[in-house]
């Protein structure tokens, strides 16, 4: 039978092939040096290439009860080698137990390995021969390697199945943060600019129609669409800034923060006052994402929503955690008074994001509307 060629490319198609190539040496070393039993010995040997050839033409390597009998039978071998051979091939038996072991690190775990190494041993013990003794300390040493060297393979062997788990959730994680956020564009483009667009072409229709009849009240009403335009070259700079990724140096949150409120200021005009020390907060590069994110967004909503003048942001750290306050003199929300995140949720209020953000967080929530004076968010996030 001819075998593929990339059918070698494999270990277990290689330790085949070598288990083939050992039987068949040893037939030419015992046409050489005919050992005592010669025809029951080249039998045992005839038996075992014609195996291992057989076991090399396989497509698949043998495992799970076909593999341990595919040990068994490679232990035997060694056995009736070490037993049967003449003095002139007693170096064989050596060379072959190192396949036998190399065998069982490579595709079984340390207790076959031990097991197929004690057996040998005690085998090779009760042999009367006096030389056999050398195969014995060899046997001793290069089986407790083997252990060793099994034990520490299947360790391995468990560390990358936890990590290719690790890998799977973190993929499936990431899938899902990226959903989330293209939900939340998708959600603030529809209520914001692309609202402003459709109310624009609108608008221009009108005027359209308008100018027709009245040259006048028409140019008067062209000027009011100019104005709504960069109002809405305004809204769709803040979204475009909305969209950046976060600057997260890692070393001070609050002088992020800050900086934060600053670009907002100068995308939208809207006065911002930010109140917070200096000193370090503390907590991990993930954590100071989200908390950004939740102050940048909370700014955008003002932006876009409250028709505010004016908005202060405050940030400090406390014993209870980081405490961060936004507030507005904006229109405030429909709805007035002060709500937690349980309330919110159970009512069905507020921004979404927000809320989910504070979720991932662990974050308090607590949100003040006041009805035509404005709205205050405030949040405090857990530093341990």
């Amino acid at each position: 039978m001819i075998v593929p060629f990339d059918r070698f490319k494999s270990w277990p198609h290689a330790m085949a092939l070598c288990r083939a190539g050992l039987a068949a040496f040893a037939l030419v070393l015992t046409y050489f040096f005919p050992p005592s039993h010669w025809a029951l010995y080249f039998s045992i040997l005839s038996a075992f290439l014609i195996y291992g050839i057989l076991q090399a033409a396989r497509a698949d390597p043998f495992s799970g009860l076909l593999g341990m009998l595919s040990l068994f039978a490679d232990a035997v071998y060694f056995m009736v080698i070490a037993s049967m051979g003449g003095e002139a091939t007693i170096w064989f038996a050596p060379a072959l137990f190192l396949y036998l072991m190399g065998e069982g690190v490579a595709f079984y775990g340390p207790l076959e390995v031990a097991i197929t190494s004690s057996v040998s041993f005690l085998f090779c013990a009760m042999l009367p021969a006096t030389n056999i003794w050398e195969l014995d300390r060899t046997i001793l040493v290069t089986g407790a390697l083997a252990v060793g060297c099994a034990t520490n393979r299947k360790r391995q062997a468990s560390a990358n199945t936890a990590l290719r788990t690790l890998l799977e959730q973190t993929k499936i994680a990431e899938q899902k943060a990226r959903e989330d956020e293209a939900r939340r564009i998708a959600a603030d483009f529809h209520d914001g600019p692309l609202q402003s667009f459709i109310s624009l072409q609108m608008r221009l229709e009108i005027l359209r129609k308008l100018l027709e009849r009245d040259f006048n009240a028409g140019m008067q009403d062209l000027r009011q669409l100019q104005a709504l335009a960069q109002d809405q070259i305004r809204d769709l700079r803040a979204f475009l800034h909305g969209m950046r990724p976060l600057d997260v140096d890692g070393g001070n949150m609050i002088a992020n923060a800050r900086r934060t409120a600053e670009s907002f200021q100068k995308e939208t005009g809207i006065p911002v006052t930010f109140i917070g020390a200096g000193a370090p907060v503390g907590l991990p590069q993930e954590a100071s994402l989200e908390v950004l994110q939740m102050i940048r967004e909370a700014l955008h909503n003002v932006q876009k929503h409250a028709g505010a003048t004016r908005v202060a942001v405050a940030m400090e750290k406390t014993e209870r955690g980081l405490e961060i306050s936004i507030d507005d003199n904006g229109h405030g929300f429909p709805f007035a008074g002060s709500y937690s995140l349980e309330e919110l949720e159970l009512l069905r209020l507020g921004p979404a994001s927000l809320k989910r953000r504070a979720r991932s967080l662990n974050a308090d929530l607590l949100l003040e509307s006041r009805p035509g004076r404005g709205a205050g968010l405030k949040f405090r996030v857990p530093l341990q």
